[in-house]
C-alpha cells in the first residue's frame, strides 16, 4: 500500500516586528494541521526579516540557543498540540560571538530531533550572510520524524550538489530549502536547480522563499514556493510571487522505489573515482 504524506511550506512577507512574525507563523501552522498537514516548514529565518541585506550588529540579537532558547520551546509546544512535524530555520547563538544559520526540527510530539546548519555561507551585496554566520560543522544529518526520513538544506546550499547526494545516501525522502532569494539574482535557477536535485537524488524538495520588499534593501524576495517529485514535476501548483501562501500537498512516497528501481544512480554511483573532486 502506498504511503502518502501531506507536507506543507509557507511563505509570508516581514510584518515589521519579531512577535508579530512569530504569530504568523503560528497560526501557518494550525492551518496547516488543520488541512491534515503531517509535516510544515517555514522560510530562511522566519521570524525576522532577511538582514543579510545590511551589516548591523544590531541583529545579532535575533539569535538564540537551539534547542534551549524561547522559541524552540514555544514550537515544541505547538507541535505537540497539532501533532505536527516543524522545520524551524533560525538564527542559531551557540555561544557568545558564534553564530549560524541554522534549522530546528521538532517531531509530532514535540520533541526536539536535531539541528541542520547551513554550511555555505555567501558574501556578495545584498546577502552579507559571512557577516553574521560561520559555515555549518554538523554534517547533512537526515531526522526520523513520525512521517519519515527528513532532510534540509538552506537557501545558498542549493547551488552545491555535494549536500543534496549526502541527503540522498544518508536516506531522505523529502528534503526541505528554506530560502530568501531574491527577483533579479537566482529567479532563473529556482525551477532549474532544485527539480534537478530531486532527480538526481531520487526524493521530493520542498522549496521555500519569502515574499516582497523589506526596508532594509531592494531585495524582491519572489516566492514561488513548491513541492517538486523525483521525476522533476511540480506536486500541484507553485506557489504566488507575491502573496502569503501556505502550499500544502500530498507527497506519494511509492514514487520513490519507481523511479529508484528504474534508475539505479546509487548503484551506478563510482565513488572511488571521485577523490579529486574534494581536493582543495
Amino acid at each position: 500500500m502506498s504511503r502518502v504524506i501531506r507536507a506543507a511550506v509557507f511563505q509570508t512577507a516581514w510584518t515589521g516586528d519579531k512577535e508579530s512574525m512569530i504569530q504568523v507563523h503560528e497560526q501557518a501552522a494550525r492551518d496547516a494541521a488543520a488541512q491534515g498537514a503531517q509535516v510544515l516548514c517555514f522560510q530562511e529565518l522566519f521570524y525576522g526579516p532577511y538582514f543579510c541585506q545590511v551589516q548591523d550588529k544590531a541583529f545579532y540579537e535575533y539569535a538564540e540557543q537551539i534547542p534551549e532558547g524561547p522559541i524552540v520551546k514555544r514550537f515544541q509546544t505547538l507541535a505537540r498540540e497539532l501533532n505536527l512535524v516543524l522545520v524551524l530555520p533560525m538564527y542559531e547563538e551557540e555561544q557568545p560571538g558564534v553564530l549560524y544559520n541554522t534549522a530546528a526540527v521538532i517531531d509530532s510530539d514535540g520533541s526536539y530531533l536535531g539541528k541542520y546548519r547551513k554550511h555555505h555561507i555567501p558574501q556578495v551585496p545584498g546577502f552579507w550572510e559571512k557577516f553574521y554566520f560561520r559555515p555549518g560543522n554538523a554534517g547533512w544529518p537526515v531526522f526520523d520524524t513520525a512521517v519519515g526520513r527528513i532532510g534540509v538544506y538552506i537557501c545558498y546550499d542549493r547551488h552545491f550538489p555535494e549536500g543534496w547526494r549526502a541527503l540522498g545516501l544518508a536516506g531522505a525522502e523529502i528534503v526541505f530549502n528554506p530560502s530568501a532569494t531574491s527577483r533579479g539574482l537566482s529567479r532563473y535557477l529556482w525551477q532549474l536547480e532544485q527539480p534537478a536535485a530531486a532527480v538526481a537524488n531520487e526524493y521530493f524538495i520542498g522549496a521555500i522563499n519569502r515574499v516582497g520588499v523589506e526596508d532594509l534593501g531592494d531585495n524582491d524576495f519572489y516566492g514561488t514556493s513548491y513541492f517538486v517529485d523525483p521525476e522533476a514535476q511540480f506536486v500541484g501548483e507553485v506557489a504566488s510571487d507575491k502573496e502569503t501562501e501556505l502550499v500544502v500537498r500530498d507527497l506519494d512516497m511509492a514514487k520513490l522505489r519507481e523511479v529508484r528501481d528504474r534508475w539505479q544512480f546509487f548503484r551506478d554511483r563510482r565513488p572511488e573515482a571521485y577523490d579529486p573532486l574534494t581536493a582543495p
